[in-house]
Order: structure tokens, then sequence, then C-alpha cells
């Protein structure tokens, strides 16, 4: 089916539970080095589109337009929406950024970061980056470890130091907020992007866990339930077996800071850990409840695309088959929470 059509399938789809949007997986085109780029003469004619799976519509396969060769050569970094930030790694660091819209194909160039300052250097591990879009405002928001968090509004041509937000671990975006978690102390605030300038409404401090002991590796998180409650999640990486697991805490809840109680079930949400949320499932729309939906896929590795159970603590691949019977192909894959609003 043409994308278009899906387009409008969706929304129709969605216009009676408009709150329980229903996440997509979108593959991305096969990367392109720079010598096939030279001289393939074929590279004009070849279709540099996304491919989208909706788990309501197992076994089918929806094209974007032809998003072009830059777009295949760019790598993806967070998304909001239908708005993906792009960066591309053939430049170092992170210079060039861009926002492009998947649907509209609306493209900004965000200010290039290196006029932050002068000297200090951006590491390309950098944590989370996450940006919205809202009320035909921009702003985008960028975490670089070791340093702050910075953001920039439609408009300008500079970026925002958000001020005591240093050493910066991990953060979410959801509902004009910004979740921030420093890795030093482990320094939990709340920011509200809802007005002109972002404004601190709640600081305390959550537990980080990151630390590797005997042959375990276990790092921490946060994640933003649809009610907005706040959870800190633990993933265990056992080297032994090769085995993860995973252990949920709720540790803010109502605008106060709770004694960290481990939770053994999500009710009637699932998880989406690269995002940061939950969101709500229904029995039809191909989600498991009570479930952790995540990824370590690299590269073209994609059957590291996993779920994780909390009720039965078992993990098990997504879409298996379908990946390895598809000729369509595609260098990463990634969840996304789709939104078809035009300029």
């Amino acid at each position: 089916m043409i994308i278009d059509k899906f387009i409008t399938k969706f929304n129709t789809s969605r216009q009676s539970v408009p709150k329980n949007q229903i996440p997509l997986l979108i593959l991305f085109p096969e990367e392109e080095d720079d010598d096939d780029n030279n001289n393939n003469k074929d590279n004009k004619e070849k279709n540099f589109s996304c491919t989208l799976f909706n788990p309501e519509e197992k076994h089918k396969l929806y094209k974007t337009q032809d998003l072009g060769v830059e777009f295949a050569k760019s790598v993806c970094m967070a998304t909001y929406g239908s708005w993906l930030l792009m960066r591309d790694p053939r430049l170092y660091p992170l210079y060039n950024m861009y926002i492009v819209n998947l649907f509209t194909h609306e493209r900004i160039d965000l200010p290039p970061v290196e006029l932050l300052w002068k000297d200090y250097e951006i590491r390309v591990a950098s944590h989370e980056r996450t940006w919205y879009r809202e009320n035909q405002r921009l702003s985008s928001c960028l975490g670089i470890r070791d340093w702050c968090v910075v953001y920039i509004k439609k408009g300008d041509t500079f970026w925002n130091q958000i001020p005591q937000t240093s050493d910066c671990y991990h953060m979410v975006y959801k509902d004009h907020k910004l979740y921030f978690l420093s890795y030093i102390m482990g320094i939990f605030k709340i920011f509200d992007f809802s007005g002109e300038t972002p404004q601190q409404t709640f600081h305390s401090c959550v537990r980080v866990e990151l630390f590797q002991i005997r042959r375990q590796l276990v790092v921490t998180q946060l994640v933003v339930t649809v009610t907005g409650n706040v959870l800190k999640v633990e993933k265990w990486y056992r080297a032994r077996d090769r085995s993860l697991s995973f252990r949920v805490f709720k540790v803010y809840s109502s605008g106060f800071l709770k004694k960290p109680e481990q939770i053994y079930s999500l009710g009637d949400e699932f998880m989406l850990l690269d995002q940061g949320i939950t969101v709500l499932a229904n029995n039809s729309d191909g989600f498991i409840r009570n479930s952790i939906y995540f990824s370590t896929s690299h590269g073209k590795n994609t059957n590291d695309i996993f779920i994780f159970n909390l009720e039965t603590q078992e993990m098990e691949r997504l879409l298996h088959t379908l990946f390895d019977s598809s000729p369509i192909p595609f260098s990463r894959v990634q969840w996304f929470l789709p939104s078809f609003t035009h300029i």
C-alpha cells in the first residue's frame, strides 16, 4: 500500500482513540558509502525511501516517498512524532544536524554545535538527544555527555544552555516537560518547556546504577509513563549466558519523589525503552501489555530487536520471521509515534 493511503487509514482508525497512539517501526534505507556514491552511476535511479511496519497489520510493509541519498547517509539520533533528528556520520563529531518530517519532507537545519564553544570537544557517544515541535514553534534539546543540556527555538541562530544541567546522563521529553538525570550524585530535575524559556519545577536525587561486577553490566535510565509517573529502569546484562533482564522502580509521582519501589507490572501499558516512555496497549494493536520493547541493534544486525515480558521474565526477538523473509534492504530500525499534522 502506498504511504498516502496508509496515512489516511491510520488517521481514520485513531479518531475514536486520539490519545492512544500506535507506535510504528521504521526501517531505514541501506547505507551507501562514499565510493558507491562516486562510482555508481545508477545511484540516481535508486529509491532512498523508508519502510514502515504497523503491528496492527502483520506482514504488511509501507513505503515513504524517496527521501534522497543524503538522508540515506545520515543516522537517526532520535524521533518525536513524525520528526526525525538526523546527523551525518561522515562529519565529526555532531556537526550539520537537521530535523526532517518523515511524511511532509519539511527540513530544518540546526546551527552547528561547535558554536557552543571554541575548544570543548563533543563526544560522539553523547547520550540522549530529544526535541519537540508544537504550536508552530520548534525547539531542539541536546544532552551532551559530561557537559550540559542545550536547546534552541525556531528562529534562533544559536544554542542556549540550560543552567545547572552538567554531567548529563539521561533525559526524556514528554508533554512539555524535560526529565533530566545526572550521573554525578543522581541529580534528578524536571523542566517545564511550555513557556518562552524552560523553568525548573522539581529537583531531587535518583540513584544511578552504572557499574560492572562479576561479569554483570547494569545501566539505568528514566521512563515516563502515560500518566506522568517516572520509572527508573535497570537493565542487567550477564556476560556468562548473554542474557538480559530488567528491574523497574517507581521513583516519582504527582510532584514528589517516592522512595524507590520496585514494581512488577506496567498494567495495561507497554514500554518503549529507547524512547523512554510507556504507551497504552489495546487488545488489537499487536503490542503485548506489561512488556518492554527495546533494541540493541547496530549496523545490519536487525535481529537484535526484543520484547521482554515482565510477567513471564522471558525475552524474544521481534518480527524475526518478517525480517528474515523481507527482500527490502535496510540498515537500521527504530520505533516512533507518528503524527501526520501538516504545517
